[in-house]
């Protein structure tokens, strides 16, 4: 049984699909959040070379209208379509697949060892679990279950 937020999260994602394929973009995660009182449904959509702001205005003005004629949400909100952006979390199996490889950050539900931050390249994965190594070779795995946020680390 999903959550009244999966099930917006879920239908969301159908209808919004068939849009971002036509343009050719991904669309990489559906999200519905309040934060500090408003509600936000955000779609976060990617393509080679990166989402421009007018490729989210294509992409939202196009949706908008099925959101009129659906109207499967009953609070207010308001809808937003953006870029993953650096910071993108890894939450499906293509993005696990995409970052093999690539330096991730890992924020734990709770302390393992008095930390809750871990960064490593990311070397494998299924479908419980997430394996990095450190700079020293030490490998680390951790239960999907007990990661808060799993993103790509990126260095300024």
């Amino acid at each position: 049984m999903l959550t009244k937020r999966e099930d917006i999260e879920k239908r969301t994602e159908e209808l919004l699909q068939p849009i971002v394929d036509a343009h050719q973009f991904e669309l990489v995660d559906v999200e519905f959040v309040k934060e500090g009182g408003t509600r936000y449904l955000r779609a976060y959509i990617d393509k080679p070379g990166g989402i421009a702001v007018n490729d989210c205005e294509v992409i939202s003005r196009a949706f908008s209208d099925v959101l009129d004629r659906e109207d499967y949400i009953q609070e207010s909100y308001i809808f937003e379509v953006s870029s993953p952006g650096l910071g993108r979390p890894l939450k499906k199996e293509k993005d696990f697949a995409r970052s093999l490889g690539k330096d991730v950050e890992i924020r734990l539900y709770r302390p393992r060892d008095h930390e809750k931050e871990f960064t490593g390249r990311l070397t494998a994965y299924d479908s419980h679990s997430v394996t990095i190594e450190d700079e020293d070779g030490e490998a680390a795995v951790f239960e999907k279950a007990d990661i808060a946020l799993i993103r790509l680390a990126f260095d300024f």
